[in-house]
């Protein structure tokens, strides 16, 4: 993958991950094809300012957890009035790193179902260098 690209995208993206996410992050997708590329390109990731200030608003509700996919945690909060209002205050501060995770978390699993896919191309193709 050209070298231009990646550090665009890393540019671009790096305040939906974690910092020490980012040099592993960018190795991997250094070594993707061009093909591979284009489903990076279009993966969604959580914004973690808009899940935080969901949480500001209405972190009591649980909005902020169903937005990052926690619907367990979410409906814990609803029923709980955001864990009497204690666990609502921890989010404001927590919230952002947990998207954050959630994205780390979507990028590795893309990342890995390209590398499965990839394999057995990689296999057929040395198989029939082996049988030349």
């Amino acid at each position: 993958m050209e070298v231009a690209k990646v550090d665009l995208f890393m540019m671009m993206n790096s305040k939906y991950f974690e910092a020490h996410h980012l040099p592993f992050i960018r190795e991997r997708l250094l070594r993707l094809d061009d093909a591979s590329w284009e489903t990076i390109q279009v993966l969604q990731f959580y914004d973690p300012n808009t899940v935080q200030l969901v949480s500001l608003v209405g972190g009591q509700l649980g909005i902020d957890r169903f937005m990052v996919g926690d619907t367990g945690l979410g409906i814990l909060k609803l029923l709980t009035c955001g864990g009497f209002v204690i666990w609502s205050i921890i989010d404001w501060f927590m919230i952002p790193g947990v998207a954050r995770e959630k994205n780390g978390i979507k990028l590795k699993e893309a990342l890995e179902a390209l590398h499965r896919t990839a394999e057995p191309t990689n296999q057929i193709e040395s198989t029939d260098r082996e049988q030349e």
